[in-house]
């Protein structure tokens, strides 16, 4: 049975594990209506969910249930597995984009050696994807996310993995991906940042290594863990608080009201409200809340400016102080990370102009 989505939004079709047997000699159209009627009967109609889940309601009459989730967090998973297991969703939308995708179908020990491990190809395909200093920023998130996953032993997105696979046992359910591609969030937050803040930033990530321990996470149910150590600076970054979480909160609305429309019954084709499970950082529920009701336009928010004329002359005059900075901060964070930075032909290219002619 087809359980891709079709429609504008990014889809992952689950897989069909735990998906209920039926008998041999059903027609199609048994088997279709059949699994309906289950699905139905599964569906809890005023279930008993955790407390990091919301209710919002859509014109229509279609329910969107939001989980907030931690990145890093076991209860998270529960969160998510109770919710689906309750409600038999129509769709699960997740904050994930197709670049971020593979994620979900690898297993905890390749995450685990993925996150911890940052080479060259990792380094030349970010820079490919954002630009070099976009890429920079992106590698130096990375190494971030891999300090928390060395700590905890623990890979990000487990929640999303756990709603890839309840979205599989559920009858007619589809899967989506909500969040604005990651290359368009970090070029408008680079873009966003002066020169100089971004090197404070660059800074900032290459020597956070304050300890993290399993109970901190849980206390970042409240709040994203990542988002939250983004926070600390949102005081001297302003605007990096605006392009990483108050756009994505309305990209993230626009795909969940997207993703909470009638859908057809097959048993007689009428178009019946939809259940719709939203698994999402807890940082960004509080905006999708607030932008559930609002009239939103995503085309201002996916597009990015290109720099003004004075800026561009002088970007041309620092980028090289620039580029040593984030490749200094870069070898900070791990020897072969800066090795793999010196030795992109972009890079070589920059310091061969910087080289003092000889007398």
């Amino acid at each position: 049975m087809d359980q891709q989505n079709n429609s504008e939004d990014d889809s992952v079709g689950p897989s069909g594990d735990g998906m209920p047997c039926l008998p041999p000699d059903l027609s199609d159209g048994e088997a279709v209506e059949l699994l309906w009627q289950l699905r139905a009967q599964r569906r809890q109609s005023s279930p008993e969910l955790p407390e990091t889940v919301s209710r919002l309601t859509a014109p229509d009459g279609s329910i969107l249930y939001l989980v907030g989730t931690a990145h890093f967090s076991d209860s998270s998973k529960k969160d998510v597995a109770t919710t689906i297991r309750a409600v038999q969703p129509d769709v699960v939308v997740v904050e994930l984009c197709q670049y971020r995708v593979s994620m979900l179908k690898m297993d905890e020990n390749t995450l685990l050696k993925e996150a911890k491990d940052i080479n060259l190809d990792k380094v030349q395909q970010a820079i490919k994807q954002n630009g070099v200093m976009s890429g920079l920023m992106q590698i130096l998130l990375l190494k971030v996310s891999a300090h928390i996953t060395e700590q905890l032993g623990m890979a990000p997105g487990g929640e999303f993995r756990e709603a890839f696979k309840e979205a599989g046992r559920v009858p007619f359910c589809k899967f989506h991906l909500g969040d604005r591609p990651i290359p368009v969030t970090f070029k408008r937050a680079i873009a966003a940042l002066s020169l100089w803040q971004k090197a404070r930033l660059a800074w900032g990530l290459c020597f956070l290594s304050d300890p993290i321990s399993k109970e901190d996470v849980e206390k970042c149910k409240q709040k994203d863990l990542l988002e939250q150590t983004m926070s600390e600076m949102i005081g001297e970054f302003p605007a990096l608080h605006k392009t990483i979480v108050a756009e994505r909160d309305i990209y993230l609305t626009h795909t969940l009201r997207q993703a909470t429309r009638c859908v057809e019954s097959p048993p007689n084709a009428q178009k019946v409200p939809a259940v719709v499970v939203g698994v999402v950082g807890m940082g960004h529920v509080p905006g999708i809340e607030r932008n559930w009701d609002k009239q939103l336009n995503i085309n201002e928010i996916m597009s990015v400016a290109p720099p003004s004329r004075v800026g561009w002359v002088l970007c041309a005059v620092i980028k090289g102080v620039m580029m040593g900075m984030l490749g200094y901060a870069c070898y900070r964070v791990g020897g072969s990370l800066g090795r793999a930075l010196l030795s992109l032909p972009p890079v070589r290219s920059l310091l061969e102009t910087l080289r003092p002619l000889p007398a």
